[in-house]
């Protein structure tokens, strides 16, 4: 019998493995359906392009076809691997601004404001730049200043001064906004994932036990007056188990696993849950709802030099990686230099573009190459107002969730002229003479002068993920929040959500260190620094 059974070992179940067993009288089972992070391409930064095909390590999802988008069904990678999706993606340390935090409190995640998570933040972080009153210097999770940067991504910083926006060396600074480089989670040049800093120094505790290539197929509960979850069924080799849990169930799946797991389990809409023969254990509607994910669009131009990561594949640069102890071209995350950016249709005072730069060509995320050299320009609306939802396929594990994201659904069309305004953005930054050394022909679009028809066009042709799924478990008080602000699911016991299924709302930015914030603070949430209960009568 284990105190706490953590489902899902990436960026959330991997902090909340080590901080949990840091009390030797507390036993935690950690369950991960990929394998061990054993593959040295997750480890080596620029790896992470031989990365994107690897099925063992990806759960390989795809969208239902998109109304919105040609009705294109886009490929949604995530991390099926110790340390989750922070085993293989870009490495961009970014916590969004407060803005968004005190948004998440005045939508009900009480205590999730700004002055309430930056201490999580500071306690998550190790700056290699040192410690102030917005960086950490002694955290697990390393944060550092890229070590190889490649002469176009200087040149994309200098386009964005050229086209009239600031300079800025810090993305979690006291300003977000302008041209600048990533700092990335590695350390010593290499991948610094939530499995590196936090589960591995782990490993070696009695109380804590990790089963790889274990599948949950659901979660089992007490039938009391209130259902309490008591223990999960999973799978490994194919062989079924049931393992009690004596405190709590701890969901750290993901926004698409977790609320899929919870209705295999009984939780979730109830009519829904019924028609696929499912026992209700609680009805709870926002389960799977308000999915929110960020669209990109990738501007693609040829480079008349040779300078381009688009040999990155070749064994000689990860010989060159480990020989020279991690160092040269190998360290690159690839997208080394980025932006935050006020439209002339921003609301507020929050970017609403974030931009990546890629110094190589990268259409349908790597996984189509293209021929000769060139570089890319990511550009992502920050703040979507259309809303998806994840429901079941049918009532077995094995098959697939439907992803039903939604883009572009909004009835104003306002995501869709954001995304327009985007392309025309990047093809503005591609056009200043800080490329003049550089620029060859256009790619994608195929002509460097659109109309907005056109643009139009090219969005809904080409647009796809950047990788930032959130909200299917929100966190709140209302009739649709799936969580409380302790993030115990509604209407049962015994169980919570820790995850980026749990946020209310999108960040300014990249979700994986928010992700290491939210679970950070469960940890003192679930030992016991406690946010008041707030019954709600609509989820007994």
């Amino acid at each position: 019998m284990y105190d706490y059974i953590i489902i899902g070992a990436g960026s959330a179940g991997c902090v909340l493995a080590n901080r949990l067993t840091q009390d030797s009288s507390v036993s935690v089972l950690l369950l991960e359906a990929g394998p061990a992070d054993w593959n040295p391409f997750i480890h080596m930064p620029a790896g992470l392009s031989k990365l994107a095909g690897n099925r063992r390590i990806n759960w390989n999802y795809s969208t239902a076809p998109e109304p919105a988008l040609d009705n294109r069904a886009l490929w949604w990678p995530r991390g099926k691997v110790l340390g989750g999706s922070s085993s293989i993606n870009a490495m961009c340390y970014i916590r969004g601004v407060p803005a968004d935090y005190d948004a998440w409190a005045e939508d009900g995640a009480e205590g999730w404001d700004w002055h309430s998570v930056l201490p999580y933040f500071l306690r998550a972080e190790c700056n290699s730049r040192g410690g102030d009153s917005l960086h950490g210097d002694a955290g697990p999770l390393s944060v550092s200043d890229l070590r190889h940067v490649n002469p176009l991504s200087h040149a994309f910083v200098q386009a964005g001064r050229q086209a009239g926006h600031a300079a800025n060396n810090d993305f979690n600074g006291p300003n977000q906004d302008g041209f600048g480089l990533y700092q990335v989670t590695q350390r010593d040049g290499a991948r610094c994932s939530a499995a590196v800093a936090y589960l591995h120094p782990a490993r070696p505790r009695p109380n804590l036990t990790v089963q790889t290539g274990a599948l949950v197929s659901r979660i089992t509960f007490d039938a009391s007056p209130r259902p309490r979850a008591n223990g999960v069924v999973y799978s490994v080799h194919g062989k079924g188990f049931h393992q009690p849990a004596a405190r709590e169930v701890l969901l750290c799946g993901g926004a698409v696993n977790s609320p899929q797991l919870l209705m295999l389990s009984g939780i979730g809409p109830g009519d829904a849950l019924r028609r696929l023969g499912i026992p209700v254990v609680a009805d709870v509607p926002g389960v799977g709802e308000n999915l929110q994910d960020h669209l990109d669009i990738c501007t693609l131009q040829h480079c008349t030099q040779p300078v381009t990561y688009d040999r990155l594949g070749d064994l000689r640069v990860a010989f060159d990686y480990y020989l020279r102890g991690h160092r040269g071209a190998g360290t690159s995350n690839i997208a080394e230099a980025g932006a935050f950016v006020r439209s002339r249709f921003a609301p507020d005072d929050r970017a609403d573009i974030q931009f990546h730069f890629i110094p190589a060509m990268l259409d349908d995320h790597g996984r189509h190459r293209l021929k000769g050299d060139g570089y890319t320009v990511h550009a992502c609306f920050l703040h979507p107002r259309s809303r998806g939802r994840i429901t079941l396929a049918s009532n077995r594990v094995a098959d697939k969730p439907r992803i039903q994201a939604n883009y572009m659904s909004d009835a104003d069309g306002f995501d869709l002229k954001m995304m327009v305004e985007c392309a025309r953005m990047s093809l503005e930054l591609l056009a200043q003479p800080a490329f003049d050394a550089y620029r060859g022909a256009p790619i994608y679009p195929a002509a460097n002068e659109l109309s907005d028809s056109d643009l139009v066009a090219f969005v809904r042709a080409k647009a796809e993920t950047v990788y930032h799924p959130v909200g299917t478990c929100r966190m709140g008080s209302d009739d649709q929040a799936v969580v409380d602000p302790a993030l115990r699911v509604h209407g049962v016991a015994g169980l919570r959500v820790v995850d980026a299924a749990a946020m209310p709302r999108l960040p300014t930015g990249n979700t994986n260190a928010p992700t290491i914030m939210i679970a950070e603070r469960a940890a003192d949430l679930i030992r016991g620094s406690t946010v008041p209960a707030r019954d709600n009568p609509a989820k007994r």
